[in-house]
């Protein structure tokens, strides 16, 4: 078949697999070092979770030794101490703000420090430009933020981070709607070329 009757033509001088110019063709630009392997839903989801047990761990702890057993961050989730007005608001409103203030502040801070949190650690992950390199300081600062939306109860889980959920598995480059916005990706560490993971704790 002649190459003008051809039903694909893909460019050799572009460099990588026939898989990536495809994506290319399709999205404009694939930018993500050869050879990295995006992370899944199921270990993104994984190490959010882990992340979540680790602030909500540590405020547990110090919400009930300074506020005993009647004054831990569980009460956040009890509607009648919001109902009961007076010092049970001003509580529930305190335990929400530490819970939301602790979220950011957690993700933010292993970011920074990190360039991931401890339970992309724990998964292997990494957390990177869409080329592969380090995330800047208002990077983390806007994941961080849009993070504080899987905190809000039931909303949270059951429609932002199943929402999230179902665009990692569909989109082709597995990017949350956070990932979009700060235009990072979540990929396994291994897999990224030496120069993209040695700033990785």
């Amino acid at each position: 078949m002649a190459d003008h009757d051809s039903p694909i033509s893909l460019n050799p001088a572009a460099g990588g697999t026939m898989a990536k110019q495809l994506v290319r063709a399709e999205s404009g630009h694939w930018p993500v070092p050869e050879g990295t392997v995006l992370a899944s839903a199921f270990s993104r989801a994984g190490a959010y979770m882990l992340d979540t047990m680790f602030v909500m761990g540590i405020l547990l702890i110090v919400t009930s030794l300074l506020g005993g057993a009647g004054g831990n961050i569980l009460r956040a989730y009890d509607l009648e101490l919001l109902r009961s007005g007076g010092k049970g608001t001003v509580l529930f409103i305190v335990d929400w703000f530490l819970i939301l203030a602790g979220n950011f502040l957690y993700h933010k801070h292993t970011g920074l420090r990190m360039s991931r949190s401890l339970g992309h650690s724990w998964f292997g992950l990494a957390v990177v430009r869409e080329d592969g390199k380090p995330l800047q300081r208002g990077d983390w600062d806007r994941r961080a933020f849009r993070k504080l939306a899987y905190a809000i109860p039931i909303i949270g889980p059951l429609y932002f981070g199943i929402r999230d959920l179902l665009r990692i598995r569909s989109r082709h480059t597995h990017q949350s709607s956070i990932d979009l916005a700060v235009a990072s990706i979540v990929a396994r560490a291994d897999s990224l070329p030496p120069a993209s993971r040695q700033h990785l704790r």
